[in-house]
């Protein structure tokens, strides 16, 4: 992998090219298959002690002259300027070393993967110097004209808005290239292939993706042809830009995947801040209207009207989206309220995608409102479909979308909220896979778990369940779940002792027991109804208690 800082550095190779240096019959020595090593400058020094004066990079040119004569001294000479880093070393034959150079300077240089090369004819040092650096400086002002060249298209991109699609297709259209943006699960967001085949292009991805590697900004991958320059900005980087060169790039190429990826990068900070931006006003007005913070159900719409949202002559639906409940991530835990952000920001973008406009906020640390407005002839059902569809598409962490009934006015969005907090609250403890859930859909839980709060359910379980809870509580007894058994089983003994993980006497035994503390007969239908219901309505309350 070859990493880039700026723009790309003449090799040792290109240095051997040229046509002062060949003029001296130059001979590889030692280092031969490190010969693409970059030249960052040339020095010509002549004294021993010239590694403390280098800073890496540098190619240095000799004559030897001052150099000593003991071997030791010499292999130091070499492993200096192979720990600062230099590029190479040059020694021109003839003033101090006839014909070669000392066994021990070309095994220190080869031990070191240091670069050694002779000059057999005279050569002016400042000829090749000045070639060099003519070189360099060439391809810094290459590079300086790509980058003004294409400072002004990427910059009416950034403020155009582009978007990825269209940025890649750009960089596509100036290189002539493949270009592909992919995240940092080597999953691609977009490709652009150039009139090449794009499933061959994108054949096996991940793996391909996965073995170009590297620990600079911009680097280029030999073994595969890519350009690959990080996306990124304020040091959290979200992405690779890769664009695909069958030959090693050039200042343009490098200068092109920079720039595009800081548009890349810009454009993603604006979008999420002008998301966060409009979920905040979203979420502001949905809670308006839940609070009656609006003295006149017109000021809502009007808000609403305001955000691109028209709430007037529309039937009103409320959805509340609430993540699945996980024991590793308790509600109100970090890992939870990020994906809860996120939640929102795909249901927006559900709703974009579905051409549904649409207010899309946080109610609470638990839920995201959704208040959708439907044509007058519009059916809720298929409209829910979709949204869930969409959502459910971009966003794979499991959740549970409630809707309230449909409403007419403003006035009467709150209590489709409420009603769509209070499915959600159910569908999230027990869902069982539904595109949506609305309240016919819950049945007697439902029923119950709206009743909760109601004194004359809590009085109805405690007089039903009372003595076996107490009984349970005072000798560590687990009657209570022998009792959930059985009534889930239909009343079938033996499909429930085989649930319970006991012989047939010994469950037998915990039914007589039942019977004896409920003072019970646990073969009548109608006792039985009563008992799972109260059982319901217990799970409902002790649901409904908040985690410590």
């Amino acid at each position: 992998m070859i990493g880039y800082s700026r723009f790309v550095l003449p090799t040792i190779a290109d240095v051997l090219a040229l046509d002062t240096v060949r003029r001296g019959n130059p001979r590889v020595v030692a280092g031969a298959d490190r010969l693409d090593t970059r030249v960052r400058w040339v020095h010509v020094g002549e004294v021993t002690d010239i590694a403390h004066l280098l800073h890496g990079g540098e190619l240095v040119l000799t004559t030897g002259i001052a150099l000593p004569d003991d071997p030791d001294k010499l292999t130091g000479y070499i492993t200096g300027l192979a720990a600062v880093g230099a590029a190479g070393l040059i020694v021109e034959l003839g003033r101090k070393f006839i014909g070669e150079l000392p066994r021990s300077v070309v095994a220190a240089a080869e031990e070191h993967g240091l670069p050694l090369v002779t000059l057999a004819r005279e050569t002016p040092f400042v000829q090749i110097t000045e070639a060099v650096h003519a070189r360099i400086i060439d391809r810094q002002l290459e590079e300086l004209r790509a980058s003004e060249q294409l400072h002004e298209v990427f910059t009416a991109l950034s403020v155009e808005g582009a978007s990825p699609a269209e940025i890649l297709a750009q960089v596509s259209r100036l290189s002539g290239r493949p270009v592909l943006l992919e995240n940092l699960a080597h999953q691609v967001l977009a490709c652009e292939s150039a009139g090449q085949d794009t499933r061959t292009l994108l054949s096996s991805w991940e793996s391909r993706s996965r073995a170009v590697t590297s620990d600079q900004r911009t680097s280029y991958d030999t073994a595969s042809g890519w350009l690959v320059t990080m996306v990124g900005a304020r040091g959290q980087d979200w992405g690779r830009l890769m664009l695909l060169c069958e030959a090693e790039p050039g200042p343009r190429d490098i200068v092109l995947a920079e720039r595009a990826a800081t548009t890349l990068a810009l454009g993603r900070l604006l979008e999420r801040h002008q998301e966060s931006l409009e979920r905040q006003a979203h979420g502001t007005i949905i809670s308006g209207i839940l609070s009656h913070a609006y003295a006149d159900p017109d000021e809502a719409a009007a808000r609403a009207r305001a955000v691109g949202v028209p709430l007037t002559g529309r039937k009103l639906i409320s959805v509340v989206l609430r993540l699945a409940e996980a024991p590793e991530n308790p509600p109100d835990g970090p890992e939870q309220l990020a994906r809860l952000v996120e939640l929102a920001d795909a249901a927006a973008a559900a709703c974009r995608a579905a051409r549904f406009p649409a207010l899309v906020g946080a109610l609470d640390q638990n839920r995201v409102g959704v208040l959708l407005p439907l044509p007058p002839r519009a059916l809720a059902e298929p409209t829910l479909t979709t949204l869930s569809d969409r959502l459910r598409a971009a966003f794979t962490v499991p959740f549970v979308l409630a809707a309230g009934s449909v409403v007419e006015t403003v006035r009467d969005v709150r209590r489709s909220f409420l009603e769509a907090e209070q499915v959600a609250d159910v569908a999230v403890r027990q869902p069982d896979g539904r595109a949506f859930y609305r309240l016919p859909d819950l049945h007697l839980r439902g029923l119950l778990h709206l009743l909760r709060d109601d004194a004359r359910l809590q009085t109805f379980a405690e007089r039903e369940l009372g003595p076996l809870l107490a009984h349970d509580a005072q000798r560590g007894g687990d009657l209570a779940r022998i009792l959930r058994v059985y009534l889930d089983s239909g009343r079938n003994k033996a499909v429930a002792a085989q649930k319970a993980h006991l012989s047939r006497p010994a469950f037998y035994d915990r039914l007589r027991r039942l019977e004896r503390i409920l003072d019970a007969d646990l073969d009548d239908v109608e006792t039985c109804l009563s008992l799972h219901v109260a059982l319901l309505a217990l799970e409902s309350f002790r649901r409904d208690v908040p985690r410590s």
